[in-house]
């Protein structure tokens, strides 16, 4: 039976499924969404019974708003960044390694699908406000990395299908943006040409900001993405979706940022793990491609796994914009509008749940001090410093010396916020009033603007706001992620000094995504996200102890107050420098010099089909969980709980990504080995190297463990002796002994970025099982990728309740042979005077494949007995 159909475009014929005809009436009723989850199932799914089955779901779906049923998505490519690249390479290096001593062909390990990787999370801001910064900047990343460099380059060049975009090409969602996104692919498959939606998943949680020009994709831990790289499918339960209805228009004044943030806040107080979002109604047409996409990049922070756009004139717009060809374009167009995926503004999809948003009501805001969810007004930074518990009164000194709440960091970073020229060109404007002004910020910021794209200095020197940028401390210092994740560099000596003398809370402002206690520099425990435009406005201040609405940013060269509304740019202002400073070519041009990079072609990289591991290297080292032989972590059994720790526990605590400190467990090891203890990069440069990592477990200095609080963050007992030791130590101790392990935790368990290092880590400690209060959903599937199994706790029990001690056990009842997604799991507490008690957990398993992935110990033997029994 066909279900294909013929669609011409620019004079060529393409070959589609024909999904209206598949679907019929219930069509119009789907979100959008699962129109495109349905077109995948349709032309990748070889059995009958399954489409039919995945149908008469769609129809139930339609009446319920829910579905039990799984279904296997296909993406179309794969887009990884340079620290999750780096262990999966590790990874799929040891699987060949193994495949090679098991007397097999290595060289069959190869992608089947396209996989990107960008160099984009290793950059540091060593050096800012000066005109050479880049390129020191540039220079001190190659000199740090270089070994992790030729490993990417090595699997470049021996693993058919995998791309390495050099350093200074940018932040790998704006790269997707505006270089790698087709929105429809067209393929040759057996002589014919192809066209279809472009899908694709990403080793980073941001992975769906490219929805904001009709992509569908989704965040996914390393671990899932080396099963999609090997053929293997993402397989999911049909997701509720939650549609969001925009109405009205942004007012005067309010920036893509500032909805951004009023998106975050509102959806956080829904439970939407493993739920999508879809954005719809009038609203949605009144929002540019790159407002969108900034919105869609927030998904993790709003806790979904995606913030859908579907495209529509401004989708193409945008591919204009971008350089995309006219027949792209058209076929763009054709294709969405032939398959009933084009947006209708007054259309009323059937949703799950909803949520209503009224642009007109949007006012400009800041969020902090610890969450990006934590919205407030301008005006309530320093109010909210205070009950954030760090000062009773925030505390000011001589006019050089920083006060509480001092700026110490002011950067423009981050995808969410410098993928959208609009803002970019708001932000140079501000800096243009506050420079003829007189402004400048305080000798004691550190300030700083990484774009997400090379292009964006073609554009901000078109526009001629670049010098006035760089007049305020905002020049350009590289392109890549910087301070957003933690390579925010040394803070100034000035607030170096006034932390040690007078003990001050300094702040960081920045346009990013995450603001978590220590993400962004380890000695700073408050941050504030906010628009690229009010950055630099609170560089200004220099502090943000003021209601920025009301009082004065500084005096001006003539001696007067300067005010914000006396530098805020207008919405003409901003769209007539749009106008000068875009141009299509821009992006060709740029990315091309980026890839023609002359410090990437001078590496030198093997060239073998194995890769020749160096026993002395402490950048790269073989995984002991890469084999094909591990036994399943399931079973019936009583477990000593390693670790206990409350809500909120975010990948960054557990497994940091900011500066390694020579006194830490990974600082002592590195120096051991030979490393400059004044030079050991950060955590995520070490990825793939499971024995510095595994030392940084926990050491976040704000995870308290519940057991003992009085034990520094990162330490354990050993309860045969009630030693105190670090957690890695103690775990090697309990497998010695024959000992089980689980850890306990709170809710959202595992929070932030698609770090499978966080789950790696665990699997190193030896945990059997995890049992919290809530998972977040990439870290819920790296933990099964692990062999880990997440149960979740039943209403009511939590770490504080349980009351855990050391001499505590647990008794977890998970068998193999009759495990089935979302079982209940019986778990008995038994304590050191003998008291029981008991209650039932829930598997927080969702699928049949990740069941087979636990039952094998995890993804990589899974993967590898598939290749070997191939």
């Amino acid at each position: 039976m066909s279900r294909t159909a013929e669609l011409r475009s620019s004079g060529k014929s393409y070959r589609i499924i024909d999904l209206p005809a598949e679907t019929g009436q219930a069509l119009a009723g789907l979100p959008w969404i699962l129109r495109i989850l349905f077109e995948n199932v349709l032309r990748k799914c070889a059995d009958e019974a399954a489409i039919l089955r995945t149908k008469a779901a769609l129809v139930d779906w339609l009446k319920a708003g829910t579905s039990e049923e799984e279904i296997e998505f296909y993406p179309t490519r794969v887009l990884m960044h340079d620290t999750t690249c780096g262990p999966a390479l590790a990874d799929i290096a040891a699987m060949r390694s193994v495949l090679a001593e098991e007397g097999g062909d290595p060289a069959l390990l190869n992608p089947v699908l396209p996989v990107d990787v960008s160099t984009d999370h290793s950059l540091p801001v060593d050096f800012f406000a000066t005109p050479d910064a880049m390129q020191q900047n540039m220079a001190a990343e190659m000199r740090r990395n270089a070994e992790r460099y030729r490993f990417a380059k090595w699997a470049s060049t021996t693993l058919k299908g995998l791309r390495v975009h050099p350093p200074g090409t940018g932040i790998m969602h704006t790269i997707n943006l505006e270089r790698l996104a087709t929105v429809v692919s067209a393929r040759e498959i057996d002589g014919q040409c192809w066209a279809y939606p472009d899908t694709l998943i990403g080793t980073d949680s941001h992975t769906p900001m490219i929805n904001g020009i009709g992509v569908l994709a989704w965040g996914v831990g390393g671990l899932e993405a080396e099963s999609v790289i090997f053929d293997m499918p993402v397989m999911l339960r049909i997701p509720d979706i939650v549609g969001v209805r925009l109405s009205g228009r942004l007012p005067e004044g309010t920036t893509a940022t500032d909805l951004a943030l009023l998106v975050t806040q509102r959806l956080r107080q829904s439970d939407l793990s493993g739920k999508f979002v879809e954005f719809y109604g009038p609203g949605v047409s009144t929002l540019s491609a790159g407002a969108r996409a900034c919105i869609a990049n927030m998904a993790p922070e709003y806790g979904a796994s995606s913030g859908y756009f579907p495209v529509d004139d401004n989708t193409l717009a945008y591919l204009r914009a971008t350089g995309r060809t006219p027949e792209q374009i058209a076929l763009v167009g054709d294709y969405a509008k032939r398959q009933q995926l084009w947006f209708d503004p007054l259309a009323t999809p059937r949703y799950s749940d909803h949520v209503e948003i009224d642009l007109d009501a949007v006012v400009p805001g800041i969020a902090g001090p610890r969450r990006p969810q934590d919205r407030i007004p301008l005006g309530d930074t320093a109010s909210a410093l205070r009950r954030a518990g760090k000062r009773d009164t925030l505390r000011h000194f001589d006019a050089q010396t920083p006060p509480d709440g001092a700026v110490a960091i002011a950067a423009i970073t981050s995808c969410t916020n410098t993928s959208d020229p609009e803002l970019l060109l708001a932000a140079g404007l501000l800096a243009r009033k506050a420079h003829a002004a007189g402004l400048k910020p305080p000798h004691w910021v550190k300030t700083s603007m990484a774009p997400g794209s090379p292009s964006a200095y073609r554009y901000l020197s078109r526009s001629g706001l670049l010098p006035e940028l760089e007049a305020v401390g905002f020049g350009i210092v590289g392109y890549g992620c910087t301070t957003c994740i933690g390579n925010s560099g040394a803070l100034t000596p000035p607030v170096i000094d006034a932390v040690n003398r007078h003990g001050i809370v300094p702040v960081v402002v920045l346009s990013g995504n995450r603001n978590f206690p220590g993400r962004v520099h380890p000695d700073l425990d408050a941050g504030f996200i906010t628009s690229p435009p009010l950055v630099i406005a609170y560089a200004l201040a220099g502090d943000v102890n003021r209601d920025i609405r009301t009082e004065p940013l500084g005096l001006g060269r003539d001696g007067q107050a300067v005010y914000l509304a006396d530098i805020w740019p207008s919405s003409a202002e901003i769209q007539d420098a749009l106008a000068r400073a875009i141009d299509p070519a821009d992006i060709a041009i740029a990315y091309d010099a980026a890839e023609a990079s002359p410090a990437w072609q001078a590496l030198d990289a093997p060239g073998s089909t194995v890769f020749p591991w160096d026993p002395a290297s402490t950048y790269i080292r073989r995984p002991p969980f890469a084999s094909a032989r591990l036994p399943s972590r399931l079973g019936n059994y009583s477990a000593t709980v390693l670790l206990a720790v409350g809500d909120d526990m975010t990948t960054d605590h557990i497994s940091p990504v900011g500066q390694i400190p020579a006194a830490s467990d990974a600082g002592r090891y590195l120096i051991a080995q030979g490393d400059d203890p004044d030079d050991l990069n950060v955590y995520a440069s070490r990825r793939a190297n499971w024995e510095a990592m595994v030392r940084g477990l926990f050491t976040n200095k704000s995870v308290v463990n519940l057991l003992d609080p009085s034990l520094p963050a990162g330490k354990t007992r050993y309860q045969p002796t009630g030693e105190s030791m670090s957690l890695f130590d103690a775990a090697q101790r309990y497998e010695k002994d024959g000992s089980s392990v689980v850890i306990v935790a709170g809710e959202r368990y595992g929070m932030g970025s698609s770090r499978d290092w966080a789950a790696k880590g665990a699997g190193l400690l030896n945990a059997r099982a995890i049992l919290a209060v809530g998972f977040e959903r990439i870290h819920r599937s790296n933990l099964i990728g692990m062999g880990v199994l997440p149960v979740k706790l039943p209403a009511g029990v939590t770490p504080a309740s349980l009351a855990l001690g050391f001499d505590d056990s647990i008794e977890v009842a998970a068998p193999a042979e009759n495990f089935v997604p979302r079982m209940t799991i019986p778990v008995r507490i038994v304590r050191k005077d003998g008291s029981v008690s008991t209650f039932a957990g829930t598997a927080a398993v969702e699928t049949s494949l990740e069941v087979a992935q636990l039952r094998a110990g995890g993804i990589i033997p899974y993967i590898l007995q598939r290749v070997m029994a191939r």
